[in-house]
């Protein structure tokens, strides 16, 4: 009794076929252009906010940030009054 018969072969030779059918379908089924486009519009938008974060963190460890300018002033106070309590007269 032989294995390789006409049916056996037919079979085969038609499961081979459809495989090949369904992975050139897959590659032939590319992105469309609409999903192509907002892709590159989500990683331009995360791009310009990741640059904005970057440039906050550089000038705040520069301490070019407002909130520190009024500490860092050279020992001057800046901005508001400082009230020291009153001197003790000596007796």
């Amino acid at each position: 009794m032989s294995i390789y018969t006409r049916r056996n072969a037919a079979v085969g030779y038609l499961t081979l076929r459809a495989i090949q059918r369904r992975i050139d379908k897959k590659r032939k089924r590319g992105r469309s252009g609409l999903k192509v486009a907002t892709y590159v519009g989500l990683g331009l938008v995360s791009a310009g906010i990741l640059a904005g974060l970057l440039a906050i963190m550089l000038r705040r460890r520069k301490g070019d940030a407002p909130e520190s300018a009024a500490f860092e002033s050279d020992g001057e106070i800046v901005g508001e009054y400082v009230t020291a309590p009153e001197p003790v007269p000596a007796t």
